[in-house]
């Protein structure tokens, strides 16, 4: 499924209007603890957080994660934004929780990440 696909399945808003939406999405991760994400993440993951501050780009560029989604209605701090800009790195938000963005998502087909 393209980063498109899954912004219109699950209504998402995009708040990276530059950033290309055609990459696969191969598998879906929800987590907060950034030092977890790094050991576990993969590339092409959707990457569901609600940390909002600038290391979330970091860590999304170093694992070469698809894309990075906000739930919740949290605002994503605006150094975090134009770095994402300036990477070209998807960010999505929704007003839905991880939870129910995590069920939808797999309901859609976005796998469950391999275990390391």
């Amino acid at each position: 499924m393209t980063l498109k696909d899954l912004m219109d399945k699950t209504g998402m808003r995009l708040l990276t209007p530059d950033a290309p939406l055609q990459r696969e999405v191969t598998t879906g991760y929800s987590c907060d603890l950034l030092s977890w994400v790094l050991a576990h993440g993969q590339a092409g993951m959707a990457w569901i957080t609600v940390q909002t501050h600038l290391n979330v780009i970091a860590v999304a560029m170093l694992m070469d994660m698809a894309c990075v989604i906000i739930p919740e209605g949290i605002t994503l701090e605006e150094a975090t934004l134009q770095k994402a800009e300036e990477e070209g790195v998807p960010v999505f938000a929704s007003d839905k929780t991880a939870y129910e963005l995590s069920g939808l998502m797999f309901a859609l087909g976005v796998g469950q990440a391999e275990r390391t």
